[in-house]
């Protein structure tokens, strides 16, 4: 970390402007990690990292674009490195070599004060186990991160108020975290992250904790307030379902590094080797692909059935069916016929291919 605290500062940018580049980070744990870079980049394996070094490979090369006003998913399996990645955004973990631009600025970089005003008012986190203190009030653990800005009390009331509404936890104001179910608890955090009104949101496997209806329900009220608010959210899950319901874009990790990355149309129908096939098979594609990433484009078909490019096939399927029709006409944003699809070709994508990636005798 620097150690002068007036080096670097900020720009005047808005951080939500343009999102966060993250461009060749390397983490490796250890006393000595920046003498084993040059290894790793030879192609050092983590686990001869770990026997010859006894230092452990946390991310290589990761280099990703996160678009301003979007929701990027970092997804892997435990020890993957996604949840080393987002600390290294607001600079919970400090890289071992590389740079992660946010508003112009390479946070690794910031000095000390500029590192703490970047993370009281740039960024917002919410965590896996709420995090929340328990001597406070909902209302009081909502201020929170007002209070270390020194907002005005009054408003800081109004806008903790706001947000407790928002998240439908109205009337729960002077209740105490223990008083609070899960999800619950989980929507005091969130409301936290929002009334800090920070332009990046960082969510560490928020809902993961949480029961299943509960959590569809939060997923729910994130997609819904991304709608207004439009911030840069990374989301952190180990849960393909839940990566492919929230994100514009999701990056997959296995041992510290990225081994695909795009949208989920993308990842689902186009997995990139045996990894990211076993991650998708079990997904119900019908629900995942859209009429539009598998339509013929261009001249219109003769039939009465239109369904809109954003349609999951599964209902896009249902429409022909209904109809007693064999091919629909997918239109786009504003009405206009963009292409059509086929009955045949619609049941063909919803069809897993799991052996996509395995080799033959």
């Amino acid at each position: 970390m620097a150690t002068d605290p007036e080096a670097h500062g900020t720009s005047d940018d808005s951080v939500g402007g343009v999102g966060i580049e993250v461009r060749g980070l390397y983490k490796i744990f250890g006393p000595r990690g920046k003498d084993h870079v040059a290894s790793v980049k030879d192609g050092m394996s983590k686990t001869e990292l770990q026997e010859k070094h006894s230092h452990v490979l946390g991310l290589k090369d990761i280099n990703l674009s996160m678009p301003a006003g979007s929701i990027q998913v970092v997804m892997g399996l435990s020890g993957s490195g996604k949840s080393t990645l987002i600390r290294h955004i607001n600079r919970l973990i400090d890289p071992t070599v590389g740079e992660v631009i946010v508003g112009g600025d390479d946070v690794c970089k910031m000095g000390r004060r500029a590192l703490r005003q970047f993370r009281r008012h740039k960024t917002a986190m919410v965590f896996q186990k709420f995090a929340l203190l328990p001597h406070r009030t909902v209302v009081d653990n909502v201020v929170y991160g007002l209070e270390l800005q020194g907002v005005d009390e009054q408003r800081q009331q109004s806008e903790a108020r706001r947000w407790i509404d928002r998240v439908g936890l109205s009337g729960f104001e002077d209740n105490y975290p223990n008083q609070l179910s899960g999800g619950m608890q989980q929507r005091v955090g969130l409301a936290r992250a929002l009334t800090n009104d920070a332009p990046l949101l960082l969510m560490d496997e928020a809902f993961s904790a949480l029961d299943p209806l509960i959590r569809t329900d939060m997923q729910s009220v994130l997609l819904d307030l991304q709608q207004e608010l439009h911030k840069t959210i990374v989301f952190i899950t180990h849960d393909l379902d839940e990566a492919l319901r929230l994100g514009d874009r999701i990056a997959i990790l296995r041992d510290g590094e990225i081994i695909q990355e795009g949208t989920g149309q993308d990842i689902v129908m186009n997995p990139a080797d045996e990894y990211i096939q076993n991650f998708v098979k079990e997904v119900n594609r019908g629900r995942v692909l859209l009429a539009g990433s598998v339509m013929e484009p261009g001249a219109s078909a003769t039939t009465n059935v239109e369904i809109g490019q954003s349609e999951h096939l599964e209902s896009a399927a249902r429409a022909m069916s209904n109809a007693g029709a064999s091919v629909a006409n997918v239109t786009g944003t504003d009405g206009e016929v963009i292409g059509h699809v086929n009955m045949d070709a619609a049941i063909a994508a919803m069809v897993a291919e799991d052996h996509r990636h395995t080799s033959t005798a």
